[in-house]
């Protein structure tokens, strides 16, 4: 089963990334750190949604204010709640959308999504601007893993059972995409912008 649903237009990548960078005006970006050491992650990110995901020195949560701005989240972009209907079957809506912003040196190490209540919810992504080698494991953190290029536009969706598997971004690849050239002064130096939606609470009708 691939993990790549769709990808999107050129036209629906500008679009989303327009709305995005409407987001970071309320919500700008700032720099998670590792528990308890306190070492920056190599990427910088924000959040939109009811809630939003944090990471400091007492740990990894999700919250519904900035931690550095003190104000609550901008709403999801429509054009994302859109394709979580379209591409998932489950029954509510997602309450936080990650933006993860990666330089063009950044990386993200394995790890697994397990912050949330339901783990029956999907975990979808989009990539934007330039193309990522994206690794895939299972369940152990050293079990073995594939690799897949990941290019401006695709849509990842993560359910059943690669919704817990360990997975990272080994490398961003430099000039693959122009995308976010048009917004320059919110996404310096280029590199790759990821959007990922995740539902963090169980629905109380489900």
């Amino acid at each position: 089963m691939s993990i790549v649903a769709r990808s999107l237009s050129e036209n629906d990548q500008s679009a989303l990334l327009a709305a995005v960078a409407g987001c970071l005006k309320k919500a700008p970006f700032f720099r998670p750190v590792l528990p308890r050491w306190g070492t920056p992650f190599s990427v910088q990110m924000s959040n939109a949604g009811p809630l939003g995901w944090v990471a400091d020195k007492s740990g990894y949560r999700y919250q519904p204010i900035h931690p550095v701005t003190g104000k609550a989240w901008p709403p999801i972009p429509q054009m994302l709640l859109d394709l979580w209907g379209e591409l998932t079957d489950y029954p509510a809506p997602p309450e936080a959308c990650l933006i993860n912003h990666y330089a063009p040196t950044a990386k993200m190490g394995l790890h697994q999504d397990k912050d949330e209540e339901d783990f029956n919810a999907p975990v979808l992504s989009v990539s934007l601007g330039d193309e990522a080698r994206f690794r895939l494991g299972g369940l152990e953190r050293k079990g073995p893993t594939t690799s897949t290029l990941l290019k401006s536009g695709d849509v990842m969706l993560l359910e059943g059972e690669t919704r817990l598997a360990f997975h990272g971004v080994d490398r961003i690849y430099p000039g693959t995409s122009a995308l976010l050239d048009e917004f320059a002064e919110v996404f310096p130096g280029g590199g790759r912008v990821n959007l990922t939606l995740r539902r963090v609470t169980v629905p109380q009708n489900k």
